[in-house]
């Protein structure tokens, strides 16, 4: 059985679907692919969030926080930041974007 995807890098989002990653996601999936000047970062899934309450909140999905670590990892890798880093941080955004 494959797990879903819960997890999508700003250049492997599609912009179009807002129902997938929220308006604020597919936003800023697009304004990369366009080639505007955005810093590196991901989205989690809408879908990611639904299968959470689906567990009535009470673990998250199978396989999102190694995707999520994944691309962090990726994003300190491009930037050459660490996250938690005290000498070099990587600083990071999180924003709600419902679909």
């Amino acid at each position: 059985m494959t797990s879903k995807k819960y997890v999508y890098s700003f250049q492997e989002g599609d912009g179009k679907n807002k129902t997938l990653l929220g308006g604020k996601g597919a936003n800023l999936c697009e304004m990369t692919q366009f080639g505007l000047n955005v810093p590196p970062g991901f989205v989690i899934s809408t879908e990611a969030c639904l299968d959470y309450l689906g567990k009535d909140g009470k673990s998250l999905p199978d396989g999102l926080m190694d995707a999520a670590r994944e691309h962090m990892q990726l994003i300190e890798r491009q930037t050459g930041k660490g996250f938690g880093d005290s000498d070099n941080p990587l600083l990071v955004s999180v924003r709600s974007g419902s679909a």
